[in-house]
């Protein structure tokens, strides 16, 4: 008996999951067709489009479009759905399929008493950092009216976790730390290959502890602040605790009055999950990094940001030999990103998996913490 019900529910979600997805596939399909060369998909993506009149890219509900995103995207949503889930019934047997089907039906009228209102599309004067990975929020999906080219999934992450669209990057600014680096000049080239406008920032030029001033219009400018500068031996704690979380802290301040979030990308270290090991060279640098990792979990949890934290496998730079070339930990980090993941194991040991244990759910009052002597 207890089987059965499980069987029932699997099926019943994998119905669900999958016929979603076929109408994520057909919503990425439609914006496609956006700029094709044959007239007649021209003339069906507009009609997608008249979504996007509904709840604009401002998020303010237009009512005018109303009946037009009843019969242009609401109805057309309803029957991919159903098109998926009745195809489940030359699969499994059919009470899975009819509880998807009137699920979907429910939601429908629902949405229909509604005049296309509903969870998922209403006017917000600011768009939330907190947004689901696995299953889509508000938040999640009002990026795709932010940035409609990105964030196709509809209610399951699937089709944005498969593709990789569940991050803006084409046409975005993102100033970069530590451009000079290892790690910041190889994710300068990737975004740039990708669409990215990007500018930098140099520690000791641009900014310095306490010393922020020059970064404030590139920070004015900038949607995505990614923090790839560091030190492993000399003023660690500045360097990597201090700057870090100032600047993070200044760039969120600033954002407040911004529909969409600030997004800040944090480079991490694996030595928040193991420690200095016992070795004199780097205790200060586990120290500093442990410490802004205990103050970056508030950011992960914060509603005002949208914050990735990047941990990967040490890497080759100046700083010494690695288990990787800082490209390939640039092109994992971004394939995670890319997927919506906000914290990011860039790793081959799999100790930056680990961590995420340590960094989700670690307790103390970082704000508190002092350099290593």
């Amino acid at each position: 008996m207890i089987w059965d019900i499980i069987v029932f529910a699997l099926q019943t979600a994998l119905v669900f999951i999958v016929s979603t997805a076929l109408f994520d596939a057909l919503h990425w399909t439609l914006h496609k067709w956006e700029g094709s060369r044959f007239k007649l998909l021209r003339v069906f993506s507009s009609w997608h489009w008249v979504h996007h009149k509904f709840l604009g890219l401002d998020m303010q509900i237009n009512s005018a479009y109303a009946k037009q995103n009843i019969w242009f995207h609401i109805l057309p949503e309803y029957l991919t759905g159903m098109a998926g889930t009745l195809i489940f019934l030359f699969v499994f047997p059919w009470p899975p399929v009819a509880l998807v089907a009137a699920i979907r039906t429910v939601m429908l009228l629902m949405t229909l008493k509604e005049e296309g209102l509903d969870y998922n599309h209403m006017s917000m004067d600011r768009v939330g950092g907190q947004q689901g990975l696995l299953w889509v929020d508000n938040n999640y999906h009002a990026m795709h009216h932010v940035y409609p080219h990105n964030f196709f999934s509809s209610f399951t992450n699937v089709f944005d976790m498969i593709f990789g669209t569940g991050c803006q990057i084409e046409g975005r600014h993102f100033l970069v730390t530590g451009a000079s680096g290892a790690f910041g000049s190889a994710m300068v080239a990737k975004l740039e290959k990708l669409g990215g406008i990007v500018e930098t920032a140099k520690s000791g030029v641009d900014f310095s502890a306490g010393n922020y001033d020059g970064m404030r219009e590139k920070l004015a400018r900038a949607d995505v602040l990614v923090l790839a500068h560091g030190a492993k031996s000399d003023d660690c704690w500045n360097a990597n605790f201090v700057t870090f979380r100032d600047l993070t802290e200044l760039f969120t301040e600033m954002g407040k009055t911004r529909l969409a979030p600030s997004e800040v990308w944090a480079l991490g270290s694996e030595v928040e999950f193991h420690g200095d090991m016992g070795l004199e060279e780097l205790k200060a640098y586990s120290v500093s990094k442990r410490a802004f990792a205990a103050v970056a979990g508030r950011y992960y949890r914060s509603d005002a940001l949208i914050y990735r934290h990047i941990v990967p496998s040490s890497f080759t730079s100046a700083m010494g030999k690695g288990a990787m070339s800082a490209a390939t930990a640039v092109n994992i980090s971004l394939f995670f990103i890319r997927r919506s993941f906000k914290y990011v194991p860039a790793t081959f040991t799999g100790l930056a998996v680990l961590n995420y244990f340590r960094f989700r759910f670690q307790k103390g009052q970082p704000d508190q913490l002092e350099p290593a002597e």
